[in-house]
């Protein structure tokens, strides 16, 4: 099936046909058309691993300039998405700059709600051609999968040039238009490579005691932390999964409630990143959890809709002390404020449930531990 992507703004004819093909406008912040396919820009690796530490940990924004990353509050996350989305497939990392070139391109690293005719999203994917619905292809995690897939089915794709590589899957009116974010995406791929776990790492074993877990959530794979299901897996709670003692607040409302019992049955199911939660204990490992698929379904099922991940979750509701939090509460950790890299849930006597990291099982841990290391508070309900 073809699948084509189109521009944002502007249009391009060539022959009988119609395309257009967006292209960063460099520093102003949108994308816009252009025929000119131009060469590849100059890119300063420095400036760019500078500016990707301080967008994902809390470093000095104010000083690193690079351009391409005209807003880069909105692009690294975007990057780190879908290079460790790549990571997750076990994409290596030639791939991974094919994906994050095509993505410059195509939207400027930016997840937009809009296109030419129905594309959308980071990779301007059209639900007519095959790429999901909407929704899905509005999941950066969704979209970042389903570009890799296809990759995976261009034969000799490895040997291919970049932009070679990325037209086989995308089918642009413009093929070489992808040429010029090799340099940019090679640098940004170099610059979050470190901040991810590597495929298959080992973690930490998941406690067998029952108690809280002692670990910190790895900063590296919760961030990216689509989720389409009906959030009915409530699951059977696993004998000394939590305390004896403990039972869900009889005096939180009836939605948090069920939001608690909801993720408690996800306890000790397998962390998965870009998991969408839908189905924890299935064989597919793309329906297990991870941290924000699981506070995301956990409120489904109580019929509260929160968006995907930890970048925009931290927006929903609204902030609350930590001194004054509540049964039902999102608490957010590691990265910034702003852009937070894991979250979990609070459930009442001093304990949080949460999907740490990859290698570990949906757990339970202290909030007196977590306490230290909170960003963010946010009350949904």
């Amino acid at each position: 099936m073809k699948k084509t992507t189109g521009a944002l703004v502007g249009l391009c004819a060539t022959g009988p046909l119609l395309l257009a093909v967006p292209i960063l406008a460099i520093g102003a912040g949108t994308a816009s058309a252009s025929c000119s396919t131009g060469g590849a820009q100059a890119v300063n690796t420095s400036a760019v691993a500078k500016q990707v530490k301080a967008i994902l940990h809390g470093g000095d924004k104010g000083k690193a300039s690079v351009p391409g990353l005209d807003d880069p509050a909105e692009q690294v996350p975007n990057a780190k998405t879908i290079q460790a989305t790549g990571v997750a497939m076990n994409i290596p990392a030639r791939g991974q700059v094919v994906a994050l070139a095509t993505a410059l391109q195509e939207s400027g690293l930016r997840n937009l709600t809009y296109g030419d005719r129905d594309s959308l999203g980071l990779f301007q994917q059209r639900p007519s051609q095959g790429w999901g619905t909407a929704n899905q292809i509005l999941d950066p995690v969704h979209a970042s999968s389903k570009f890799y897939e296809e990759l995976k089915k261009v034969s000799g794709w490895q040997s291919l040039s970049i932009t070679q590589a990325a037209q086989a899957v995308q089918k642009s009116g413009f093929p070489e238009a992808y040429a010029k974010w090799e340099p940019l995406a090679t640098a940004l791929q170099k610059a979050i490579e470190p901040l991810l776990p590597k495929a298959g790492a080992p973690s930490p074993s998941p406690s067998s005691s029952g108690s809280a877990d002692a670990s910190s959530p790895s900063p590296a794979d919760a961030g990216g932390c689509s989720a389409n299901g009906d959030g009915t897996d409530f699951g059977t709670i696993p004998a000394g999964a939590l305390p004896d003692e403990y039972k869900i607040p009889a005096d939180a409302s009836p939605k948090v409630q069920t939001a608690i019992r909801w993720a408690l049955g996800q306890l000790g199911t397998p962390y998965q990143w870009g998991g969408s939660c839908t189905n924890s204990h299935g064989k597919n490992a793309m329906g297990r959890c991870d941290c924000s698929s699981l506070v995301q379904q956990a409120y489904k099922a109580a019929g509260v809709s929160l968006t995907r991940t930890t970048y925009t979750q931290v927006k929903d509701g609204k902030a609350v002390s930590v001194d004054a939090l509540r049964p039902g509460d999102l608490l957010f950790t590691e990265g910034t404020a702003a852009v937070p890299e894991h979250v979990g849930m609070v459930i009442g006597q001093g304990l949080i449930v949460h999907a740490p990291h990859t290698g570990d099982v949906v757990r339970i841990a202290t909030l007196d531990y977590w306490k230290p290391r909170i960003l963010a508070a946010r009350r949904v309900v």
